[in-house]
């Protein structure tokens, strides 16, 4: 079975929607502009490198298998990505998306991702002049440039740009495609590459990667760690395909947000503090110390600042988004922060950091998933959405050990 997408043929696959659509491999070669002998030795070709008969031959025409369906429906979705990418990019060819090939492609997105043609060529199995070729091949079906030069230096302009976003949500459909496939024989694994904000980054995503890990050895991860500025381009670029965190309170035209549970801030402070004792400190009381306050149009940093809005605001030495530092600075002075009880459990069981009060009223935040609209998981990633939704909410499997916050984590 084929493990390198840039392996297929994209006549190819485009050549399976138009003989499920019209029955048979005559009238489909018609329509991809191939010989009806040579459409059939590329369908024989894709079969052979998933492994899997994809038409069954009727009296009626030819019909998709199960595993034939699997394939075109993620072919279709990946032809329709590298069809929105090239739409208005060339004053060439009304459908330059159709004149590409993969070799073509997988040149163009090592270039984008390595910056410079030598590095390119290095991490992938081209040569220079190759990622040069395909490149110039590539601008010329569009009619103009898609990447800027600067000595050694490359880097993408807003057509290539666009055209690199789509040709990773494309190749994403072919990968799933494979997986789902793959899974189906039991072979290979399969990559859940996913962001993880902060607040997600203390116990829910870790909990749901443990329990994923137990049920499904084939499962394997990429987790990228940042802010939700830092990760949302990642996300809709197909390099991740969700995020964990705090959700945006308002709708994104592009993204879907699926609530998961509801998390209730508390002040946090080193177990040396004046106010570690106090049961019910003042907001005047809370005042009186200096804060460290998360990064400007945060959700958190939103969160205190609400905290403070009818009193005197205090003062604000240190603005940062790391736990870590977060932590140590706690340790070492005087100050308050506001966090998820999450993300200083350790520290407070250890005897490090103390909560100060009860949890806030009013400063509930909503935690869950985000993903492309378009996106379309497959099994693997659906059961790690379910993972994610237990940790969420505490349920714990059959044979698994007891939930951590049941346990006493918080």
């Amino acid at each position: 079975m084929a493990t390198d997408p840039f392996d297929l043929n994209l006549r190819h696959l485009r050549a399976l929607l138009a003989i499920r659509e019209h029955g048979s491999i005559t009238a489909a070669a018609d329509v991809v502009s191939l010989s009806q002998p040579a459409l059939t030795q590329g369908l024989a070709k894709l079969e052979r490198q998933f492994g899997y008969s994809f038409f069954e031959r009727r009296s009626g025409g030819m019909v998709p298998t199960a595993m034939g369906e699997i394939v075109i429906e993620r072919a279709s979705a990946a032809l329709d990505h590298l069809s929105q990418a090239a739409k208005g990019l060339s004053g060439v060819f009304q459908y330059p998306e159709r004149l590409m090939t993969m070799t073509q492609l997988r040149a163009f997105l090592a270039l984008a991702e390595a910056g410079s043609f030598a590095a390119a060529a290095h991490g992938s199995t081209l040569s220079q002049t190759a990622v040069h070729r395909a490149v110039g091949d590539l601008e010329h079906m569009i009619g103009g440039k898609l990447v800027e030069r600067r000595g050694r230096a490359v880097w993408l302009n807003s057509a290539g740009k666009k055209l690199a976003r789509g040709t990773r949500l494309a190749v994403a459909e072919i990968v799933a495609a494979l997986a789902d496939i793959g899974r189906d024989s039991g072979s290979g694994s399969e990559l859940i590459a996913f962001g993880a904000l902060p607040l997600s980054r203390p116990y829910l995503v870790p909990a749901a990667m443990a329990r994923m890990a137990r049920s499904d050895p084939r499962a394997a991860f990429k987790v990228l760690e940042g802010s939700w500025r830092e990760l949302v381009e990642p996300l809709r670029d197909g390099v991740i395909d969700i995020i964990v965190g705090a959700l945006r309170p308002y709708e994104i035209a592009d993204l879907y947000q699926l609530p998961l549970t509801e998390d209730r801030l508390v002040i946090a402070a080193g177990s040396q503090h004046p106010l570690a004792g106090v049961e019910k400190p003042s907001m005047e009381q809370l005042a009186t110390y200096p804060w460290i306050v998360a990064p400007a149009n945060s959700p958190l940093r939103e969160q205190w600042e609400n905290l403070f809005a009818e009193v005197t605001t205090p003062s604000t030495p240190v603005e940062c988004g790391s736990v870590m530092i977060i932590g140590r600075l706690l340790t070492e002075g005087n100050f308050l922060t506001l966090l998820s009880p999450d993300q200083v459990a350790l520290q407070i069981r250890s005897g490090l950091l103390t909560q100060v009060g009860p949890a806030l009223e009013g400063t509930k935040r909503v935690v869950g998933i985000t993903t492309r609209r378009s996106w379309r998981p497959t099994a693997t990633q659906r059961r790690f959405l379910e993972m994610l939704g237990d940790a969420a909410t505490g349920e714990t499997a059959e044979g698994a050990p007891s939930d951590l916050r049941a346990s006493g984590w918080v």
